[in-house]
């Protein structure tokens, strides 16, 4: 039996929030004791705290870019031991076979990766994605071992009119745990949406909107992604009226591994709280045992007898500055990570087809003012603009002001395209295109130009997905992410290595350094963030949910 003991530390207690001057006795990967101990292998800890190991309540690893085993690399040494992942990405393309290889890739990683069922495939009936995913096909996973129920209910339309589809997941799922997502639902509805059976919420943005939610009976996860950017907008309220602290924890949601690498990943979350006011040991809490709770996790998010030692030592609780981190007792470390990735299928790796691409496909018709996509930094949520806009011969030309913004489908040969202005993205002088365009990861571009557009575009399917840059018809930049358009196969720092040069090049060509010029872009498509979106089938007010092209037809 293998022992360790951590030395004179001060343990966090994060259940009963205290301090806790004791030794942590180790045994097999889980904590046997917290008393006095001694023994052979010791580690002093003297002046270090022991807190556990974070735990992001809400995360889509496809957001990285990388496979599973990279992104564990990426976040583990700040502290994550611990992720529920939904991938609502990755299902969106390719159905039972990505839900199959989202588990296969986390099996043996040493991040804990925990999965949610994604709900809503497709999110609406505005665009075309890749693939189905019923209840009947979520029979065969519900009874897996690390899944713990049904991801974000984005469609929160159909379970207010209790739309059989949704309502069927819902009650496959009514023992488990249920994520909601409904930005701004409010009064009788957001009622009518927690009595179905919804139980979360990440998508609030302001701390009144939280409050609403939590008072109606759900868990609020705090976001602090790439893109959405939530903690300074909730977190002061939840310090002012903070009765209600137990039902908030703490996600990411969507977060690069250049946002990683230079914030960290859920520790970033716990960090920034405590520089808004809040008190260390309950911005722990919420980074740790409120998640655990809330998801079922007896093995995490605490550190007493019988649970992994999972922990996270500290040189200093307020600038929770990480000295070390262990996971089932063992030092996180590079060599923790030298395991073979398992093989991806082939069909996992061709997964764009694009058909008849032309500039007609993308002209926008000006008459007066028109419908614009107005962006609002720090958010993924945008602006329903009415404005006149540049245009010659009737049709809209971007200039600095207003960037054209496409959509092509990807998935099913439809040949679908579609274009509207967009305010405050500001690149000039060429293009740029990614694969990643939430949620069904549609080709998704944004240039002052249409020949730089499809010249994007094409350079996209020729890579079989990925980001691309391109100025003068010429590329600028790429990154190829062949995994259902979604994810790397490279090391997650040469990855990075490639992301960072894709990011200054992006950000010399015009486009605002308020926002991570990629993220932002792939969340335009995205119709259930409101106001207002772009699919392959054309704009989308979110407010009223509906197609704006049949509204006019």
């Amino acid at each position: 039996m293998e022992s360790l003991i951590f030395k004179n530390g001060t343990i966090v207690d994060v259940r009963r929030e205290t301090l806790v001057r004791a030794d942590l006795l180790i045994e097999d990967g889980k904590i046997a004791g917290i008393g006095t101990f001694s023994g052979e292998n010791e580690i002093d800890c003297t002046g270090k705290y022991l807190c556990p190991g974070f735990i992001d309540a809400h995360v889509h690893i496809e957001s990285s870019m990388a496979v599973p085993l990279e992104f564990a690399k990426a976040v583990m040494p700040w502290g994550t031991t611990t992720v529920i992942a939904d991938p609502h990405e990755l299902v969106n393309v390719k159905g039972n076979e990505a839900m199959e290889y989202i588990l296969d890739a986390t099996e043996d990683i040493p991040l804990s990766v925990y999965v949610m069922m994604p709900s809503s495939i497709p999110a609406t009936p505005f665009e075309t994605n890749g693939a189905d995913f019923t209840a009947q096909d979520m029979k065969q996973w519900k009874d897996h071992k690390r899944v713990l129920g049904l991801g974000e209910v984005m469609c929160y339309p159909a379970v207010l009119a209790r739309d059989p589809a949704i309502m069927d997941k819902i009650a496959l799922c009514k023992d488990m745990v249920i994520d909601g997502h409904a930005p701004g639902l409010t009064g009788d509805e957001l009622k009518s949406y927690v009595e179905a059976g919804v139980m979360t919420e990440h998508e609030c943005t302001t701390y009144e909107e939280a409050k609403e939610k939590c008072h109606a009976g759900m868990k609020i996860l705090i976001r602090e992604g790439s893109a959405a950017r939530n903690v300074e907008n909730i977190v002061p309220g939840l310090i002012h009226d903070p009765q209600d602290m137990k039902n908030y924890m703490f996600c990411t949601d969507d977060k690069h591994l250049d946002t990683i690498e230079n914030e960290g990943h859920i520790r970033y979350n716990v960090k920034k709280s405590i520089s808004l006011g809040m008190e260390p040991i309950q911005a722990i809490a919420m980074a740790t045992c409120h998640a655990a709770d809330t998801y079922g996790l007896d093995k995490a998010g605490i550190l007493e007898e019988g649970r992994d030692a999972d922990i996270v030592v500290l040189d200093s609780l307020e600038n929770v500055d990480v000295f070390a981190v262990y996971k089932k007792g063992k030092k996180v470390s590079s060599e923790m990570f030298d395991i073979p990735v398992r093989p991806v299928k082939e069909s996992m790796l061709h997964t764009v087809i694009l058909k008849d691409l032309s500039k007609e496909k993308i002209q926008v018709k000006v008459k007066g003012k028109i419908p614009v996509i107005g962006m609002i930094p720090g958010q993924i949520v945008t602006k329903f603009l009415t404005e006149e806009v540049p245009s010659k011969d009737g049709f809209f030309i971007p200039n600095e002001t207003y960037s054209k913004l496409c959509v092509f489908e990807r998935h099913r040969n439809t040949g679908n395209a579609a274009a509207a202005p967009i305010r405050g993205y500001g690149i000039t002088g060429g293009a740029i295109a990614t694969s990643v365009a939430h949620d069904s990861h549609n080709i998704i571009a944004a240039g002052d130009n249409d020949e730089d557009i499809l010249c994007a575009a094409k350079a996209i399917e020729e890579m079989q997905g990925g980001y691309v840059l391109v100025s003068g018809g010429k590329i600028k930049g790429k990154l190829p992410l062949p995994v259902a358009g979604l994810l790397s196969m490279e090391p997650s720092d040469k990855l990075q290595k490639n992301i960072d040069l894709m990011l200054k090049k992006a950000w010399e060509m015009g486009i605002s350094k308020n926002i991570d010029p990629f993220i932002t872009l792939s969340f335009m498509a995205l119709p259930v963030i409101p106001e207002l979106r772009l699919t392959d089938l054309g704009l989308v007010d979110v407010t009223k949910f509906e197609l704006l092209r049949k509204k006019e037809g």
